[in-house]
């Protein structure tokens, strides 16, 4: 039987319907909006950025736009250039990157910084508690700034997944750090983290059982170091052994027990977190004072004020000091020697966030739908909202959670 159908030559296939009456459709609003992100310059000790090139050509597909302050990405080997290739508009006036709706930094901002925001404006930054200040929250709080610190924020299952994932980078720096701190040409012991044929490794004691000390101890191991491992939480420390896969030197933190292992250490790695704010001292300035010369301290916790009684913040341009013939690093901001990898690391973080509050309209609306994200606010339109933050400063302290209910 013949095919009475019509037939379509391979142009009219596809051009099929194209300029035919089409039905109507209303557009149904999903509450999503377009949001304008400010990148601002860091401080000269800080080498990471909030988003890499990559991301933002994310967000511009989700119809945000980014204003990053011309240089800021320079110091995590990213160009002007880059940023403009990925849609971001570059500015080189900082005012401007100030006036976004939402502004990420690194690094907390300046005083003088803080002045350039406006009411109801969203930063988002890590808090350095050594460098807080009564001052500094006094102006957040009287610029009505939404403050989110990127520490705090919580995942779904109750993680922090920036400090997670900081705190890799951080455990395997610390160990190159140290290994380079105990060189002669450092002022160290002139001791090679992993021995030779013939000659014992460096001991290296790590406070914390962590994420911080489960990379330390990954990184030292496979250096051929000697280590040793304390940490009250028992299930902390039968999680890392079977990490490892093998049994490990393990102990809780009996400060008899700690201050033995102190005399004959080379390394000590402070690796305490506190979820909500300083952590805890665990090693005395006795203890430290019986460690041998020349030996290296690294304090990862010291952006939570350090958990070694000695221990002071320093920067990348001077990050040692030495007391009782010891070693001291304290950069806060360890992972920022590796900025490019830190940097990738953060901006993965980051850049899911700001699609949510995109989706969600806003921040705010972002903020009373997750829990997670509201845990990281600590200063709301004026109100302080860290609990430790106003114990330790003495400020009126109102619950976030009241606080959003009531806007909405």
């Amino acid at each position: 039987m013949a095919d009475n159908s019509k037939k379509l030559n391979f142009a009219e296939f596809f051009t099929e319907g194209h300029y035919q009456t089409q039905t109507e459709v209303l557009e149904v609003s999903t509450g999503s909006k377009q949001l304008a992100i400010g990148i601002p310059k860091s401080d000269d000790d800080e080498n990471r950025i909030a988003l890499v090139p990559n991301s933002i050509r994310t967000l511009k597909g989700y119809g945000h736009n980014v204003i990053v302050e011309s240089g800021a990405g320079e110091r995590s080997n990213y160009s002007d250039h880059d940023y403009s290739e990925g849609g971001a508009k570059i500015s080189l006036n900082k005012k401007e990157v100030f006036s976004c709706d939402i502004v990420i930094m690194v690094s907390p901002p300046s005083i003088a910084e803080i002045e350039l925001f406006k009411p109801n404006q969203v930063l988002i930054s890590p808090i350095t508690l050594p460098k807080m200040s009564e001052e500094y929250l006094a102006a957040l709080k009287r610029k009505r700034v939404i403050s989110l610190a990127m520490e705090y924020l919580k995942g779904e299952k109750g993680s922090f997944p920036l400090v997670r994932i900081m705190s890799e980078i951080a455990g395997m720096a610390s160990v190159f750090t140290a290994a380079e701190l105990l060189s002669y040409s450092q002022g160290g012991r002139g001791v090679l983290l992993g021995g030779v044929s013939g000659v014992p490794p460096a001991k290296v004691v790590i406070l914390g059982a962590g994420v911080v000390g489960e990379f330390a101890t990954k990184t030292a191991l496979g250096l051929g170091a000697s280590v040793r491992i304390f940490d009250n939480d028992i299930s902390k420390l039968m999680r890392i052994q079977n990490i490892i896969g093998r049994h490990l030197h393990t102990s809780t933190f009996n400060p008899v027990y700690l201050g033995y292992q102190l005399i004959s250490a080379d390394v000590v790695i402070g690796a305490v977190h506190s979820p909500t704010g300083r952590s805890p001292i665990l090693v005395t300035e006795d203890m430290v004072s019986k460690m041998k010369a020349g030996s290296v301290i690294i304090d990862v916790s010291i952006d939570q004020g350090g958990c070694i009684e000695t221990s002071e913040v320093t920067t990348h341009h001077s990050p040692t000091i030495t007391k009782h013939g010891v070693i001291h690093y304290g950069v806060p901001n360890i992972a920022s020697k590796v900025p490019r990898t830190a940097s990738n690391a953060i901006s993965n973080i980051i850049t899911p966030l700001i699609i949510k509050s995109g989706e969600y309209g806003s921040v705010e609306a972002l903020l009373y739908a997750r829990a997670g994200v509201r845990h990281g606010v600590y200063t709301y339109k004026g109100c302080l909202t860290n609990e430790y933050l106003s114990k330790r400063f003495g400020m009126k302290y109102q619950d976030i959670n009241l606080l959003i209910a009531s806007k909405f």
